[in-house]
């Protein structure tokens, strides 16, 4: 398999150009003081993207470099939810047949972003999992291109070019906080930090309750682990090679995190940064706050890789908060 380079994200950023804006990267005094510690908290905006999330920077990028004849045959892919998203963006933009597989108790609002999209939306199986091992078996029954959500060197390129920015609007950076499901991002956070800040660390988290990347990791090879986070963006329950491959060559550290402190960062982001981040994309600053000793004084990027909360997170969420908080 093609292991990305930063040449690759440099084509995906020009590939990209016509389509995708840059994302702001901004302080917020209230979360600096929330942390705690001495640490100046930057947050990396991918939630106001098109379709809400940093995902679809890949699927641009791999619709983008593909061939007319590949393109014509359609792309199949599996997901729980802004992967989904991103490649039926792009194949409404690039005009390709796209049908996605999700779980049966997908998000409703990403369910619904996906056929808004023009993409034909199958749902099965109870998890991830089970929607990915349909999704292997519909696509070659069907002829069409099947997408992993990991194993995608123009995926991992196209989400890199987050990056690229983050790195250039803040140059000086010690730390940058990736949450990871399939791991693309971190994956795509290391490349580019090992080419133009290799000062910088590159910090990995994912759900207690999902550790399959995690886990994967720090045995140095794919394994499968019980996948029953709510935090769809970080439900996997098996590692990716080509991502993990990315993780030993540059990832810093790799932590995990419970549901329940995943909860109250989202509510943080509310409250300090007037950001409404789903579960997986305020998973950063959980880690960030159960690290911050570590971390003291230091200028760390956390990524709110999308805002494409359901309605019942949203309300579960508000519940948590503290009386007057």
């Amino acid at each position: 398999m093609h292991l990305p380079t930063i040449s690759d994200v440099l084509r995906a950023r020009r590939l990209q150009s016509a389509h995708l804006s840059p994302t702001p990267l901004l302080s917020y005094p209230a979360l600096d003081a929330t942390v705690g510690a001495g640490i100046r908290v930057l947050v990396k905006h991918e939630n106001l993207q098109p379709t809400g999330a940093l995902k679809v920077r890949g699927g641009v990028t791999l619709l983008a470099s593909m061939d007319p004849d590949e393109r014509a045959r359609g792309v199949l892919s599996y997901s729980t939810g802004n992967h989904a998203q991103s490649l039926a963006y792009a194949a409404a933009l690039f005009r390709v047949p796209c049908t996605i597989v999700m779980p049966e108790n997908a998000n409703p609002l990403k369910a619904a972003a996906v056929r808004r999209l023009g993409a034909e939306l199958v749902q099965s199986g109870a998890d991830f999992e089970a929607a990915r091992r349909h999704a292997e078996q519909l696509a070659p029954r069907r002829g069409m291109r099947l997408v992993s959500a990991a194993n995608e060197p123009a995926l991992i390129a196209g989400v890199a070019t987050a990056y690229l920015e983050v790195f250039e609007q803040e140059p000086d950076l010690d730390a940058v906080v990736v949450p990871v499901g399939g791991g693309s991002g971190a994956a795509a956070a290391g490349l580019v930090a090992a080419a133009i800040s290799p000062g910088c660390r590159v910090i990995a988290v994912q759900s207690r309750l999902s550790p399959a990347a995690h886990d994967s990791w720090r045995a140095g090879r794919c394994v499968e682990r019980p996948n029953t986070t709510a935090a769809e963006g970080l439900a996997t329950g098996s590692g990716f090679e080509l991502t993990q491959y990315l993780f030993r060559e540059h990832l810093a550290d790799f932590r995990l995190v419970d549901d329940v402190d995943i909860q109250w960062a989202q509510w943080l982001l509310m409250r300090d940064a007037r950001t409404v981040a789903e579960a997986a994309a305020a998973a950063p600053l959980a880690a960030l706050l159960a690290a911050r000793d570590d971390l003291a004084g230091q200028r760390v990027a956390i990524v709110c890789t999308g805002g494409n909360a359901g309605e019942a997170e949203l309300r579960d969420c508000l519940s948590a908060a503290p009386a007057g908080g």
